[in-house]
């Protein structure tokens, strides 16, 4: 079934931009481009798009898409109507390209059936011709089907609802009324359609009597065949066709301005709140170490300020290896004050997420690939060593700087650092978009 150029189908613009159907069609490599840089950021928009570019080409004729299902007389009226057996007629499903014909400044193009395979190149060239190219749809409706079944009724409502937007006229035609002489089931009829849509003035017409009447010169037959009035009609909306272009190219170059400002309000505003959170993390983190590395000050003061000689630094001999000397009691606390001093900063790494070493920093020993180790070594005995790490501004500032490296390397902040990258990419991608549109709006 043929979809609405609103909805989102992306496989319908390379059949456009490629040149394929038409010699107004544009083929150009700064177009192409342009309409990469849009689609890069509005996926959802190549049905637009493409009626864009064709509603900015200077030569585009008018088209007349006639549109209906298959054997209701959608060839045989185009014939009718242009006055010359362009279009093929035929007993059997014929029309499955799209076929067209310019005649007096108008291009007449025949689509593929309404039930042509959906998904098949023929509804691809069905959604360009109703979409893309017309400017005027032709409804064509079988009289002898009755009233209109839901396919047909959907689509009509899809039109009707797209000409409140566009402009673009929709003429709601029955053919073949020669085969209902019974003029009440015929006035019926198309009550019942005329209620189904009542926003659509409906034309009846006969291909067959007019074709009748101009080969056997009988007026009577030309007149009630009702072709002309439907002629009259197609002149009337012709005549209103460059006003609702310039109208339509308008609202759709509107609305693409639209999104992409709202667009790049809402990068901004993700990139500002994300960024907000990279900033509040860091100054969480460095706030949290820093009052850390004051209390473990505090706390390591009765451990590396003592008076008298420190017996810590007595070796053990052999004679005393086995033995529980005061030297190995005072280096088990200092080693103890410092597993401690170890935790709580282990602690405030965790909280904020850094678990382990990078990647490119691991070894196969994986009890030493700790953040602790790193910074600080594998072991601390004396007093010297913690006065050293937790009471010199030089080392606690190496200390805070290779932390915070580390917090940086985590899993999170790199996650988020890299979502900051790709909406900062992606804002440069709507700039490019805007920039792109405007320059698209300038040459036409």
């Amino acid at each position: 079934m043929v979809q609405n150029y609103q909805a989102s189908d992306q496989d319908h613009w390379p059949v456009f931009i490629s040149g394929k159907g038409g010699d107004n069609y544009v083929d150009n490599q700064i177009i192409q481009e342009t309409v990469d840089k849009i689609l890069s950021v509005l996926p959802n928009q190549a049905g637009q798009l493409a009626r864009l570019v064709r509603l900015m080409q200077f030569a585009c004729d008018p088209t007349i898409t006639v549109i209906g299902k298959y054997n209701h007389g959608k060839s045989r009226l185009l014939n009718e109507l242009i006055g010359t057996d362009i279009f093929s007629v035929a007993d059997k499903r014929e029309t499955i390209q799209l076929a067209e014909h310019k005649q007096d400044q108008v291009r007449w193009l025949d689509a593929p059936g309404l039930d042509a395979d959906v998904a098949a190149v023929d509804d691809r060239h069905a959604f360009e011709a109703v979409w893309t190219q017309a400017d005027i749809r032709l409804f064509v409706h079988s009289v002898r089907e009755g009233e209109l079944d839901a396919t047909e009724h959907h689509l009509l409502q899809q039109l009707i609802e797209d000409a409140d937007h566009s402009r673009r006229q929709t003429i709601l035609v029955l053919t073949q009324i020669d085969q209902i002489p019974d003029q009440t089931i015929l006035t019926q009829i198309k009550t019942s359609i005329a209620q189904q849509v009542p926003k659509l003035d409906i034309w009846a017409v006969s291909a067959t009597r007019h074709r009748q009447g101009i080969e056997n010169g009988k007026t009577l037959l030309i007149e009630k065949s009702g072709i002309g009035a439907l002629r009259h009609t197609l002149e009337q909306a012709l005549a209103q066709v460059p006003s609702a272009r310039a109208y339509e190219k308008n609202r759709l170059l509107s609305g693409l301005h639209h999104q992409l400002n709202q667009l790049l309000l809402d990068q901004k505003r993700v990139l500002q709140q994300l960024q907000q959170t990279q900033q509040q993390q860091l100054h969480d983190f460095d706030t949290g170490l820093i009052n850390i590395l004051d209390k473990i000050r505090v706390d390591l003061e009765p451990i590396v300020n003592i008076d008298g000689q420190d017996q810590a630094l007595n070796p053990d001999s052999f004679a005393t290896m086995f033995k529980n000397t005061a030297a190995k009691q005072q280096r088990a606390k200092v080693q103890i004050a410092y597993s401690r001093a170890c935790i709580e900063i282990n602690s405030h790494l965790i909280r904020h997420g850094v678990v382990g070493l990078p990647t490119e920093q691991q070894t196969t020993i994986k009890s030493i690939d700790t953040v602790i180790v790193a910074v600080f070594g594998i072991s601390v005995k004396f007093r010297d060593q913690l006065r050293a790490l937790f009471y010199t501004d030089t080392e606690r500032q190496r200390l805070q700087r290779e932390f915070r490296f580390y917090f940086e390397k985590s899993a999170g902040r790199m996650a988020l650092a890299a979502k900051i990258e790709q909406t900062m990419r992606q804002l440069g991608c709507i700039q490019n978009a805007m920039m792109a549109l405007q320059q698209m709006e300038s040459a036409a």
